[in-house]
């Protein structure tokens, strides 16, 4: 199978987290056929000041935030260049990363968007920015990107995720194959293992039976377009488990027992209400995926 390049789209600012989502990518993706943009959305005053009322007394003094200005600019442009460093060193070809750099024009989250909007194949950003009690209490960036990037699919990168075992989440929706099809046509490599993972609520004997049937064939379809996409079935494994009381916890737990550093879900599973835009075992599996890379592929 021939795969086609990808336009990433990675999101940064200068924090320790974009900085470990920058590492990721930069050994998740082949480097002979990507294109990343490195994004940055500079702002005048930290963004919690927006949502104060405009009033004097709760306003910085123009010198203190000129000078904060100045100095995050600064932190911004250097981390820019260190993390594009990063990717050379891992053999990208220079013209293969690119910077891109500009004032806050809506908003952080909504210029992301608009961004990713220029025929990107996916969007990446860590799980906190620069400042985690802003994030906190002003909503993370992360947390408003999954709710509108719709579109195209994100990776949310949490802690410092192990290469090399990728966790795709499979039901029979037509959804969750597409987010199989999509990582195995951005990684490349004998070194990768994926793990097709089921989980089925409390069912009684003859539901069981009939589930179990049902994922098996699946599994053997998903096994089928991998081996197209290149990996070889020693490369593939599957794992069902029953009776759990959270398919997202004990997609969880399998990924953390296994030691996974991606986990793959699709946007919306065989349950899906058009009028929500996440289904409810990927926007849990997010919440609770704090040291994780999640893929969410529409």
């Amino acid at each position: 199978m021939v795969k086609h390049p990808k336009k990433i789209l990675l999101a940064v600012d200068s924090s320790s987290q974009a900085y470990e989502a920058v590492r990721y990518i930069s050994r998740l993706l082949p480097p002979e056929r990507t294109k990343t943009v490195l994004f940055n959305v500079m702002t005048k005053i930290p963004d919690c000041f927006w949502d104060i009322e405009e009033e004097p007394a709760n306003r910085q003094k123009e010198d203190v935030v000129s000078a904060w200005e100045l100095e995050q600019n600064k932190d911004d442009r250097e981390f820019m260049e260190k993390v594009r460093r990063l990717f050379l060193d891992r053999n990208f070809p220079e013209d293969a990363i690119s910077i891109k750099i500009q004032q806050k024009k809506v908003g952080i989250a909504r210029d992301i968007v608009l961004e990713s909007r220029n025929d990107y194949d996916g969007v990446v950003v860590g799980r906190w920015g620069t400042n985690m009690l802003k994030d906190f209490l002003c909503g993370s960036i992360a947390n408003k990107l999954i709710e509108r990037l719709t579109h195209v699919p994100i990776c949310v990168v949490g802690g410092t995720p192990k290469i090399g075992k990728i966790l795709v989440a499979l039901d029979a929706s037509e959804g969750a194959m597409r987010a199989l099809d999509y990582i195995a046509a951005m990684v490349d490599g004998p070194d990768w293992k994926f793990t097709l993972f089921h989980a089925m609520r409390d069912l009684d004997r003859k539901g069981l039976q009939k589930a179990e049937k049902s994922i098996s064939s699946v599994f053997e379809a998903a096994s089928d377009h991998l081996e197209k996409a290149g990996f070889k079935r020693n490369q593939i494994t599957t794992r069902t488990v029953a009776n759990v009381p959270s398919r997202a916890g004990a997609l969880i737990v399998e990924a953390l027992n296994g030691e996974y550093g991606t986990i793959v879900v699709g946007r919306r599973g065989l349950s899906c209400v058009e009028e929500f835009t996440m289904g409810r075992v990927s926007n849990k599996v997010l919440q609770m995926a704090r040291t994780i890379a999640v893929w969410v592929v529409a």
